[in-house]
């Protein structure tokens, strides 16, 4: 956990350890030494790296930083990269997306809510109470809306294999398109929920690799009725 030490790190690392997470530990450049929920901060990934096995990394770095962080994490080797910070500036946003694609990280955001395996484990802001382990993928740009729509599905008796938002752009590292890639191989899933929001052409590349590729079954919401005028 990037920024561990944050009040934001702090609440959500409490939040992911609830819901099984297995976090081995933090990093904050200046407090490596300290323990934060019996997790040891190290300064530096790096560090953290010498003395633990990891393959994921959320950072809840501010976005002054997040650059720099994600560059430190993706040098790591890491597999995931959750990235929840928000406005970022766009050519740092860039950067980190080209870095993660040329070093084989999974980069899911910025400005994301991150992953969730329901009853095993999160990687992000989730709440675990929405959700119930099953058999339907969920993608969105929207947290707010995986939130609502996992609740819905929960109360009506359909569980989830595992809940991704991806943040609301207008940059992503992991897509749609990818999400249901995933989701359409994945040997856990059934069906596939593709949550969008208008803006921006994710939507239409990710139905074009559904009619194309997919055979499972897909239910999609588009939202943004209020949106500006024009969009």
């Amino acid at each position: 956990v990037q920024a561990i030490t944050g009040k934001s790190g702090q609440i959500q690392t409490k939040a992911m350890l609830d819901a099984g997470t297995k976090i081995v530990s933090g990093v904050t450049p200046g407090k490596g030494g300290q323990e934060v929920l019996g997790i040891p901060v190290y300064n530096y990934v790096s560090e953290a790296k010498q003395h633990h096995d990891f393959d994921a990394v959320i950072s809840f770095v501010p976005p002054a930083g997040a650059k720099d962080s994600c560059i430190e994490a993706i040098d790591a080797g890491i597999s995931l990269l959750v990235l929840t910070t928000e406005e970022m500036a766009l050519q740092d946003v860039v950067e980190v997306i080209a870095y993660a694609k040329a070093h084989g990280t999974t980069l899911v955001g910025p400005g994301c809510a991150g992953v969730i395996a329901p009853s095993i484990s999160k990687v992000g802001a989730h709440p675990v109470r929405f959700f119930r382990p099953g058999r339907v993928g969920i993608v969105s740009k929207s947290g707010a809306l995986s939130y609502e729509i996992g609740k819905t599905l929960s109360d009506a008796g359909i569980g989830q294999s595992s809940v991704v938002a991806i943040g609301g752009g207008p940059l992503w590292g992991f897509t749609q398109r990818a999400a249901v890639e995933r989701y359409a191989q994945d040997p856990d899933t059934d069906v596939i929920v593709l949550l969008g929001e208008i803006g921006g052409s994710s939507e239409e590349d990710a139905a074009a690799y559904i009619k194309a590729h997919v055979t499972k079954p897909v239910v999609s919401l588009i939202v943004g009725r209020h949106a500006p005028a024009g969009k």
